[in-house]
């Protein structure tokens, strides 16, 4: 697995391949991989153009949607389509939604709401191509709390580092912004979101608080750098992204991603 679909997220049926597995392109990020077809409720082209206009994001870490007869369980980051603030409906169902919740056109691009949403992952299992409390890696870390904040960002640290402007010291970073690291081969493998007082926030192990300097995470209990750093973007200065960005990140990565 490299990366997971949150409930009410939109995706585009690519392709069948029996009755078990459908291959998919997430609609807003256009990241393309393999899913249960089970997992997945067919919607009309009417209903699929109006959720990707209208729905508010769930900010709470884990809550239930209710039904007549049913709940189900929803993390941090789902979509609810088509809410009204307090109930939407999907096939024959209407849910209510009592949790905390936002629109996308009251979000406030700011790095004080950028850090709060970044610390309630704090301390969640990292999980190699997860993307909510349950478990997240690195990527799909600095993907959500984005994507929170009113900033679509692709799903690979390596498609991530080519959005933003270079900060030339790390000095000079500001709270918000997002730090990359390589490995000995050169390549961007981690990231993490800068903090104040010379600390980074970041999914290793768990979602965790390190020092940063100019050499890289410093990990005060191994006593050692764990992560290289390359270099520090800033994604919150003005507008924060020209339309189609993340189309051109995606293709300048190298290598086609899919989920298995």
């Amino acid at each position: 697995m490299i990366s997971q679909l949150l409930f009410g997220e939109l995706a585009e049926v690519l392709e069948t391949r029996g009755r078990q597995w459908t291959k998919v392109r997430c609609a807003w990020d256009n990241f393309v991989g393999w899913v249960a077809s089970n997992q997945l409720k067919p919607v009309t082209p009417s209903e699929f153009g109006r959720f990707q206009r209208e729905f508010a994001y769930s900010l709470e870490l884990f809550h239930t949607i209710l039904a007549q007869d049913f709940c189900v369980p929803i993390v941090m980051g789902a979509q609810l389509p088509g809410f009204d603030g307090m109930r939407f409906k999907l096939e024959e169902h209407y849910f209510t939604f009592s949790g905390q919740a936002v629109f996308p056109e009251n979000i406030e691009q700011t790095p004080e709401f950028v850090l709060k949403i970044a610390r309630k992952y704090l301390h969640a299992p990292f999980l190699w191509g997860g993307r909510s409390p349950m478990g997240v890696d690195a990527p799909g870390l600095i993907q959500m709390v984005f994507k929170l904040a009113g900033i679509p960002m692709p799903r690979e640290a390596e498609q991530q580092v080519y959005l933003g402007e270079a900060v030339d010291f790390v000095e000079q970073s500001r709270p918000g912004d997002i730090a990359f690291f390589e490995n000995r081969a050169g390549r961007i493998t981690h990231c993490g979101i800068i903090l104040p007082n010379n600390e980074v926030l970041h999914a290793y192990g768990s979602v965790r608080i390190d020092a940063i300097d100019h050499f890289g995470i410093y990990n005060k209990k191994q006593a050692r750098y764990t992560h290289r750093l390359r270099v520090v973007k800033r994604m919150l200065k003005g507008k924060a992204e020209e339309k189609g960005a993340v189309e051109k990140a995606v293709e300048k990565a190298q290598g086609q991603y899919e989920l298995f």
